[in-house]
């Protein structure tokens, strides 16, 4: 059986305090993606997007920064919000930092949690998903051939139209992000594209039949079950202890989610519900590197198994803490998860 791939997602959050700057942000990430990769994890992930508290609306020249530093460790985005961008950028890209770091560049591609982006580039909110399906469809068109032959609603065609610069990789990885949607994991399964499942609230096992879903849907359209990969990624953080873990990390994680939950209509965090959402079956994975580790084992056999797991740990801490915090991940919980 193949080792459990173990890695870590950053949205680059901006300093929050008046003194600080986005320089000295940047550098940070870039010292703790390094450590990632010394401390032999296997994917650092960036996301994309277009709000004053984060800095990654530019994911592919932060990973590329972070190539030229990292020897081993895949680079993708987490995710690339396609809806917004054109397929033929984000491939040029992409390939571009598949050239930079020798053939470790990968990409989560989804349609993004948040809305800034429409406004920003004069896209309708009415056309979100045709918009995402259709420049999917395109991007796989140029990550499978030299010469593209495509036409579509949203964008001019194109007539044997050759795109370069072409990657290392024979096939550069795409990975579909998905929230809860049905119809994503379908469309995954179709496309037979591994599956990158954001679960940051509620119970994880519960998610086991949207992914039975995109393996029945895959397995019908003809694609090997080793090609139909599931990823997690989820909201954690590892400390030395559990009670150390949940002191450092719950009041940034509170402040972040009252103040999103507030433009969407959501109750404030409560310490009870942190717990809950922390206990045996939830979403969050806040402990000791042991605590951590089962917990990860426990979610993949619910789900009836996962090929990768990636921490979102964006929760207001120091980055003396999320070094500290990836040496854990990197040197204990997975060596722990793949024994």
């Amino acid at each position: 059986m193949e080792s459990m791939q173990i890695g870590i997602d950053s949205f680059a959050a901006a300093p929050t305090n008046r003194d600080a700057n986005g320089s000295k942000a940047l550098t940070e990430l870039l010292e703790r993606m390094e450590l990632a990769d010394q401390v032999g994890l296997d994917v650092f992930g960036i996301g994309e997007h277009y709000r004053k508290e984060f800095l990654d609306s530019a994911p592919a020249i932060i990973l590329a920064a972070a190539a030229s530093r990292t020897k081993r460790i895949r680079l993708t985005s987490a995710v690339t919000v396609l809806s917004a961008a054109d397929p033929v950028r984000v491939f040029q890209n992409f390939a571009t930092l598949d050239l930079i770091s020798q053939g470790r560049a990968e990409m989560v591609v989804g349609r993004g949690s948040f809305i800034e982006s429409f406004p920003l580039f004069g896209l309708k909110l009415e056309d979100y998903d045709a918009l995402f399906s259709e420049k999917l469809e395109l991007l796989l068109a140029i990550r499978d051939n030299e010469i593209v032959n495509w036409s579509g609603q949203f964008r001019p065609a194109l007539r044997n139209q050759p795109v370069y610069p072409r990657p290392l990789q024979v096939q550069l990885p795409v990975w579909l992000g998905v929230g809860g949607t049905p119809a994503s994991f379908i469309r995954a399964g179709e496309l037979g594209l591994p599956l990158m499942v954001a679960i940051i609230g509620g119970e994880t096992h519960r998610f086991r039949p949207l992914i039975d879903l995109y393996k029945q849907a895959g397995e019908r359209a003809g694609h090997p079950p080793n090609q139909l990969k599931v990823g997690l990624h989820s909201l954690g953080y590892v400390a030395n202890s559990t009670e150390e873990a949940v002191a450092d990390y719950y009041p940034g994680y509170a402040e972040m989610f009252t103040r999103i939950g507030k433009e969407r209509g959501f109750p404030p965090v409560t310490r009870a519900g942190f717990d809950a959402q922390n206990g045996r079956t939830g979403a969050l994975l806040v402990g000791s590197p042991e605590e951590v580790a089962a917990k990860i084992v426990r979610h993949s056999n619910a789900l009836g198994g996962i090929s990768r797991f990636t921490f979102q740990m964006d929760a207001g801490l120091s980055h003396e803490k999320l070094l500290r915090s990836i040496a854990l991940i990197g040197t204990k919980v997975s060596p722990f998860v793949n024994a």
